[in-house]
């Protein structure tokens, strides 16, 4: 065989990106093959609504058509633009783009120039002339060159345990994002159901001052008694307590909310919606558990870092074989600078070099079975994630299917309670009923009103919730094309970065 092929080989054998990993293969679903089969699940909203989703998947629709809310639209794009938690996700994107283009350039010949002078005085027992003296001196200018063969793939596998945990950073900022969207919608629909229990509170508040004045005038006159007069004041006393107490719950509502949009709230925020008008899309199908794969970026994160663990078996593993390395220099040496250059003072060296390991404290040994432990950890890891996935999405489809019936229910019964206190007002004034019976309607007619507040919340949250779920919150517009997970979109609609992404085809990396 001739020199040349003998050189050309450990480049062929480089270009063809063989590694010593394992056969990548995706472990099964730790989940059934479909959602429950229960009509719950399958039961749809029953509110009349102009909105749907038309059987889009919820990635595919854009936050901007799932919420209606003006307010809470702009309140959304405030913080997917000043959101710390954000701008951290974003950054460790970088540092993992970084840190494989430095594990990436390890496949290539690193090439310097180097330029040398050297002089030194002899002492007379090493000069040639007994007796004297003398100097030496050279100097050398040129190239010098190495370069690793990654004959067994140590290198490449390194890439590729690089390449992956990029992308699984690059699924973390998407799945912070989607997360974020969700955060906002939830904080905020919470601020709003405080404002409606503020109403109530206060509501109750007017109307047992009221009974509470008339009593006591009663009770001053001599027409009724203490105990009707201490009754009335428990109801005003106790919806003080309840006021002062979401007066509290809706001041750090506002400072969860202003945390997660990076700023104080804006004077010039457009009108929200009340709680009860919320119309979110009730309708989004929820697809089969299969789907989730592509559609939660933290299975996909989770996935990637699994495949990062596998590239590291592959380095583990080479580790046990040589390292070849070559290295050589090419340039002009002399013993003066004002002959450094002219003819006859061509230099050059060629030094290539194999490193076999022979004992090494069984750090091999061991660094490959820590390889593996890792990579069994990522798959618990990855099965852990699909089944949180298919449990929130279960979750909350269950819940999609018993909320508006809860409601219905819920509206019935407050509008009972507040007849059953007109009743009772009306027949203790006429005396044939003790106050008793009124200030057992006015707190009946105090807790339906909260529960239904209550009950108004968890359902647009579960849908919030759900949105998420499937992978919603991603996309601004509904029929914009789906932006790489590692470009950082701004809420005009383009998609900006500081730098291209990194794509799998680009880098030849066979990750799926």
């Amino acid at each position: 065989m001739k020199p040349q092929s003998l050189f050309a080989l450990p480049v062929v054998l480089l270009a063809m990106g063989c590694t010593m990993a394992p056969h990548y293969q995706r472990p099964l679903l730790p989940v059934a093959n479909s959602f429950s089969a229960d009509t719950t699940y399958a039961n749809q909203s029953s509110r009349s609504s102009v909105r749907s989703a038309n059987g889009q998947p919820a990635a595919d629709i854009g936050w901007r058509q799932f919420f209606v809310d003006p307010r809470l639209k702009r309140l959304i794009e405030i913080a997917l633009s000043n959101n710390r938690d954000l701008r951290v996700s974003v950054l460790n994107i970088a540092a993992a783009r970084s840190q494989f283009q430095i594990t990436r350039s390890e496949l290539f010949p690193t090439i310097a120039a180097v330029a040398s002078g050297d002089r030194q005085r002899q002492p007379n027992v090493f000069s040639p002339v007994a007796g004297r003296n003398y100097m030496t001196a050279s100097y050398s200018v040129g190239l010098s060159a190495s370069w690793e063969i990654d004959l067994f793939g140590r290198v490449q596998s390194l890439r590729d345990q690089a390449l992956a945990t990029y992308f699984a950073t690059a699924q973390a900022r998407k799945a912070a994002e989607i997360s974020l969207v969700s955060q906002v919608a939830d904080q905020y629909l919470a601020l709003l159901a405080a404002d409606d229990e503020l109403k109530v509170t206060d509501g109750t508040l007017r109307t047992g001052r009221e009974s509470y004045a008339m009593v006591k005038l009663a009770f001053d006159n001599g027409t009724g008694s203490e105990l009707d007069m201490q009754q009335a004041r428990t109801v005003v006393e106790a919806a003080l307590a309840n006021h002062q107490a979401q007066v509290r719950t809706r001041a750090q509502a506002i400072n969860a909310l202003v945390l997660l949009i990076g700023e104080p709230l804006p004077d010039d925020l457009p009108a929200g919606l009340p709680l009860d008008a919320q119309d979110l899309l009730v309708d989004i199908p929820a697809g089969l558990p299969s789907d989730l794969l592509a559609r939660r970026p933290d299975i996909v994160e989770a996935e990637q870092n699994l495949l990062s663990a596998n590239a590291n078996i592959g380095a583990a593993r080479a580790a046990f074989f040589p390292r070849i390395s070559l290295t050589g220099a090419f340039g002009s040496a002399s013993t003066t600078l004002t002959t450094l250059f002219k003819a006859g003072t061509g230099a050059w060296s060629f030094a290539p070099q194999i490193v076999l390991p022979v004992f090494e404290g069984q750090s091999n040994v061991a660094n490959l079975n820590y390889a593996y432990v890792q990579r069994d950890i990522h798959i618990a890891e990855y099965e852990k994630s699909v089944q949180v996935a298919f449990r929130e999405v279960s979750d909350g489809l269950v819940a999609r299917g018993t909320y508006d019936e809860q409601i219905a229910a819920l509206e019935r019964n407050e509008r009972a309670q507040r007849r059953r206190l007109e009743l009772s007002d009306l027949r203790y004034r006429h005396g044939t009923e003790r106050y008793l019976s009124v200030l057992t309607a006015q707190t009946d007619l105090y807790s339906a009103q909260q529960q239904l507040i209550y009950a108004r919340l968890a359902r647009w949250t579960n849908l919030v919730d759900l949105y998420r779920a499937l992978g919603g919150g991603w996309t601004e517009q509904t029929g914009d094309p789906e932006r790489p997970a590692d470009v950082v979109a701004n809420v005009s609609g383009s998609a900006v970065t500081g730098s291209l992404p990194i794509s799998k085809s680009e880098h030849g990396a066979d990750l799926n």
